[in-house]
């Protein structure tokens, strides 16, 4: 998010000098009365009842005043009933055209000057921070953060640290939605990579709430990983997943990933070696209603990659029907009940039918069939409808889910490469299961390749040219999987999710787990 470069987009003519705030280059604490000006312009008295055809008009639209924040149009002053002033963009009747002054000779009743005071509060935080830091380049003021819950971030540059307490209080005086900004520091957590803060301005509050893809993520902003510009990244990935599917998310996190996924239907097996990760993934999977969905583990990724498969195998999850909210299913019954009354009006009144004891009838049906509200017009309560939606999860024959994971997550770009060697073996345990090898046989010879899990694992590349980003992800990538990865590769994908900084590019690389590389053979 970034504050907009301009408060107007207006060529100020005659009052372009007072269309930027004053400068005070070097101030370091915040003094808003600084960046008051005082603006002279001419105003019209005009009936009211004349405006909505003046304004328009040709010799006044481009002469109307155009300052931030600042109506151009405003009751008298004087109490005068049925008059309203028009303020004009120009200081003195001098500076007004020939048009102008004849219209206003001829509509307006009078002729004032008065001035307009403009304050801290009319600037935006782009010109705010042109008149106190010392540049001459526009696109070097950082007005510029990614909000995070109630929490801006800014990775502000070394040249400007000795300003960041002015900076940050600019940026939160300007959004309203804000109570914290912080800067983060170069220092990244080196077990858990997530990145030292200040607080540069407004509450030391870490903890935050935050929604995206129809959850809610609760979480210490300071002690966990979270980037909300990947939204669209984990938006892309998790539509892959079709309801039923067993996932397992190497580096969850909070659960950016495992969360939505688990609400719309898959199993989830989510993992975290942070302690703080796994605390916040419980409780938003509380939050989030996914606990028949969500399975939390705290283990080193490769430990956990080993181990999953065997995991879920012996321990399978139990069927369940995706989270469905109270408003969800109320919209659900009006839904059909609007269905039931158009499709019994449009039968009944072609076969000359009495409608209305008919689509009562069709309306009580639906309802009942539901279980949520009756026309003697009382509604069941949220407890209630809770226990409807059960008894149908009860009464509804749901698939049993997946016994072998079809997706592995491995959501840690700076590192997530060198896991992969973690997935030789990974699948070998299950040649002892008895139930398995009557299904895939010994030597997992009858398990197709297609049931085999595909990996999504993100990573960094200095390679900013697409083919020279492949060639050497694909090397990074095949080096620790001992298995030589080509475009070739099964369920191959390599998808550029965003530039992270200048030579530094952020991928996802997909391919299906070869079974040679899954059971040892």
């Amino acid at each position: 998010m970034s504050a907009s470069s301009s408060s107007s987009s207006k060529p100020f003519g005659v009052l372009a000098e007072y269309m930027r705030p004053p400068q005070h280059l070097g101030m370091k604490d915040l003094d808003r009365s600084a960046f008051e000006v005082q603006v002279p312009v001419v105003s019209i008295a005009v009936e009211a009842s004349k405006i909505g055809k003046l304004r328009p008009h040709p010799a006044i639209k481009g002469q109307v005043l155009d300052l931030p924040k600042v109506r151009p149009i405003v009751e008298s002053q004087e109490g005068e009933k049925g008059i309203k002033w028009i303020r004009l963009h120009a200081s003195s009747e001098n500076e007004l055209n020939e048009g102008t002054k004849n219209l206003i000779k001829a509509e307006s009743l009078s002729l004032k000057h008065e001035v307009v005071k403009l304050e801290y509060e009319n600037w935006n935080t782009s010109e705010i921070l042109s008149a106190v830091l010392p540049t001459t380049k526009s696109d070097d003021i950082p007005s510029s953060f990614t909000s995070t819950g109630h929490i801006a971030h800014m990775n502000l540059r070394e040249e400007w640290l000795p300003y960041r307490y002015l900076i940050g209080q600019v940026i939160l005086d300007k959004n309203p939605g804000l109570r914290t900004v912080v800067n983060k520091l170069d220092t990244i957590h080196a077990q858990y990579r997530y990145f030292d803060m200040e607080v540069i301005a407004g509450d030391k509050d870490y903890i935050t709430t935050l929604n995206e893809s129809n959850c809610t993520f609760t979480f210490d902003f300071s002690l966990v990983y979270w980037n909300s510009r990947l939204h669209h990244e984990h938006e892309r990935l998790i539509e892959r997943f079709k309801p039923n599917s067993l996932i397992a998310d190497v580096m969850a996190g909070v659960g950016p990933f495992a969360i939505p996924a688990s609400k719309r239907g898959s199993y989830v097996l989510g993992n975290d070696l942070n302690p703080e990760s796994v605390k916040w993934m419980k409780v938003n999977r509380v939050k989030n209603h996914v606990e028949n969905n969500l399975r939390i583990f705290e283990q080193d990724g490769s430990a956990f990659i080993q181990q999953a498969a065997l995991e879920v195998w012996r321990d399978p999850f139990k069927a369940s029907l995706p989270n469905v909210s109270v408003r969800a299913r109320k919209r659900e019954e009006k839904k059909r009940r609007e269905a039931a009354i158009s499709s019994t009006f449009e039968q009944d009144k072609a076969e000359g039918k009495p409608i209305l004891n008919t689509v009562l009838d069709s309306l009580q049906s639906v309802t009942e069939s539901l279980g949520l509200t009756n026309l003697a017009g009382t509604s069941k309560s949220n407890s209630d409808i809770d226990n409807s939606i059960k008894q149908t999860n009860q009464e509804t024959h749901l698939p049993e889910p997946p016994k072998l994971i079809q997706h592995f997550i491995m959501n840690l770009p700076d590192s997530a490469l060198t896991f992969l060697h973690s997935y030789n073996n990974c699948f070998k345990p299950l040649l002892e299961e008895k139930d398995f090898t009557d299904k895939y046989g010994s030597e997992a010879e009858h398990l197709k390749d297609e049931e085999l899990a595909l990996i999504h694992v993100y990573c960094f590349t200095r390679e900013i040219e697409f083919e020279k980003a492949q060639i050497d992800i694909l090397m990074r990538a095949s080096d620790d999987l001992k298995y030589e990865l080509t475009t070739s590769t099964p369920g191959y994908n390599l998808h550029h999710v965003r530039s992270v900084a200048p030579n530094k590019d952020m991928y996802c690389l997909t391919f299906r787990l070869p079974k040679q590389v899954a059971f040892g053979l």
